[in-house]
């Protein structure tokens, strides 16, 4: 992990322990002085690639994930993993857990696997998610998050990563459920996974394809892999394309101009989560909204507008 720029938090001389502890410190008390300085700091030091895993249950994302982790590792990238996990009814934590979801070397300073509670939200992620990532974006070279099983309109993940990856699997008709979703408007790259099954995996593949052959994401053309966790086939293709994305995104300034389409969309459903629409209105009276200059910090700008409404008139 690269410590230096968050040196000030105790990461260096901590290691793993702390960023564990201070994740942890940020579902608890995401507002507290600690958090927010944390997340200013992180926020002014981007540098890992953040690439989101999502698809429906069963569709072999965990495995994909923990694939990933090891070509990355193998490359000499360090690793962060935000797994959101369905949540414990009884305590609210989460249900699944990584040890059990993502195989990887606990040992290795490298890589690192936090998992987090989906809790009541129906777009695949947790809540704190976004402020996971932001810090882990400041460590590590990739940072890889992978939703909770996901249907027709879950799409937070869009606000979160860099590069978005949709998990079909052959033969279960993901595939036309896929070509008839709003979700077919967020990914980079498609993958068809478990190709080991052959022409199940090939023929899926052949289906997805054509039908988004003049889909865009943006001005990027769509990708469609067929990859298998088990075999290994594809992944050298899958972190190809992820780097083509990745070296995409470098040009003409389109990551920053994502990273603040995503930040805008967090402040304004933060701040719907907090005051409802009602409070969203309030701004607009007072002549004030939900967006951010350029290069502005959503965190900051979210303790400014609630400042505001929390002021009593």
């Amino acid at each position: 992990m690269n410590l230096d720029a968050l040196r000030p938090f105790g990461f260096k001389e901590g290691g793993k322990r702390a960023l564990a502890t201070a994740l942890a410190g940020l579902e608890r008390d995401p507002d507290s002085d600690r958090a927010q300085r944390l997340l200013d700091e992180a926020w002014r030091a981007p540098r890992a690639h953040v690439v989101g895993v999502t698809g429906p249950p069963g569709v072999g994302k965990s495995s994909l994930c923990a694939a990933l982790v090891a070509a990355w590792r193998k490359d000499n990238k360090t690793v962060g993993v935000i797994a959101v996990d369905p949540s414990s009814k009884a305590s609210g934590g989460a249900l699944l857990g990584d040890r059990v979801r993502i195989v990887h070397d606990s040992a290795d300073d490298g890589s690192f696997v936090r998992s987090m509670a989906a809790r009541d939200r129906l777009g695949g992620l947790a809540d704190q998610t976004l402020a996971a990532m932001v810090v882990m974006r400041a460590l590590f070279d990739r940072v890889l998050i992978e939703t909770v099983g996901v249907g027709q309109s879950e799409t937070d993940v869009a606000g979160v990563a860099d590069t978005v990856v949709f998990c079909v699997q052959p033969g279960s008709g993901d595939s036309l459920q896929f070509m008839k979703a709003g979700i077919v408007e967020i990914p980079h790259l498609i993958v068809v996974t478990k190709a080991d099954l052959g022409a199940a995996a090939e023929r899926a593949r052949t289906d997805v394809a054509g039908a988004l052959s003049l889909a865009t994401a943006g001005d990027w053309p769509l990708k469609t892999l067929a990859v298998s966790s088990r075999a290994g086939t594809g992944i050298d293709g899958l972190m190809a394309g992820l780097e083509a994305h990745r070296a995409h995104l470098a040009q003409d300034g389109r990551l920053g101009v994502a990273r603040h389409r995503q930040s805008e969309g967090w402040l304004r459903e933060a701040l719907r989560e907090r005051f409802g629409t009602r409070g969203l209105a309030r701004l607009g009276a007072l002549g004030l909204d939900a967006s951010l200059a350029p290069g502005g910090q959503p965190f900051q700008r979210l303790r400014d507008l609630t400042a505001v409404l929390e002021t009593p008139r």
